[in-house]
């Protein structure tokens, strides 16, 4: 895997439902290197904290492999890296391969990796329409957030040099489908569960379907 775009965005005002608010999800891509820190990437607009940051989403990835397939159905929007709010745009990003808690020397920073991104309106925002949203659940490629166990700086050119694989099978595109699926499978409820890098709440929240 290796990082071909670092994006950052600035606050940007939007209308829902009769009101403004403020997000963070046009991103741009710039020429510098990011810094990642433990609960967000400096100089990045997080304007919700309820949903985005903090320690198990301080850095969010999407994979430039899937651009194609979505370019294809919204050929009509400018595109650029970052369109789906990703703070790194990267090369290689499989998340039907990637497993929750492994852990990545990247640049000089040191990121684990932790659970897939849940899309919201701000996405259906962003592309023009709430249709979006169901297209992002059953494509399965929701991209990744990671931990940062080190902080540091990140650049584009840098790869994700393996430390530390975990020792858990479940992967990114597993937990995904899991939190989205109505009938839940008990062996990848278990695995998620047991799964140390996934955060706690949303582990305790997945006892229920044992």
């Amino acid at each position: 895997m290796k990082v071909i775009s670092t994006n950052i965005a600035q606050p940007t005002k939007i209308q829902w439902n009769g009101e403004e608010i403020t997000t963070g999800i046009f991103k741009q891509p710039i020429n510098t290197p990011i810094t990642l820190e433990k609960e967000i990437v400096a100089n990045d607009i997080i304007a919700d904290r309820k949903v985005h940051g903090g320690i198990y989403k301080a850095c969010y990835l999407f994979s430039s492999d899937n651009y194609p397939y979505w370019k294809e159905k919204y050929s009509h929007l400018d595109w650029n890296w970052g369109m789906f709010g990703e703070n790194l745009t990267v090369e290689g990003l499989d998340e039907s391969k990637l497993c929750i808690g492994n852990t990545y020397r990247l640049g000089t920073a040191l990121v684990q990796i932790t659970q897939p991104r849940e899309p919201c309106f701000k996405l259906g925002v962003k592309f023009g329409t709430q249709d979006i949203l169901k297209q992002f659940l059953d494509h399965g490629f929701p991209g990744t957030y990671v931990s940062v166990l080190e902080e540091g700086e990140v650049t584009v050119g840098d790869v994700f040099e393996l430390t530390q694989e975990s020792e858990n099978a479940l992967t990114v595109q597993q937990f995904y489908r899991l939190l989205f699926s109505r009938k839940k499978d008990k062996d990848i409820v278990k695995l998620a569960i047991e799964n140390q890098a996934v955060p706690l709440y949303k582990r305790e929240r997945l006892k229920k379907f044992l």
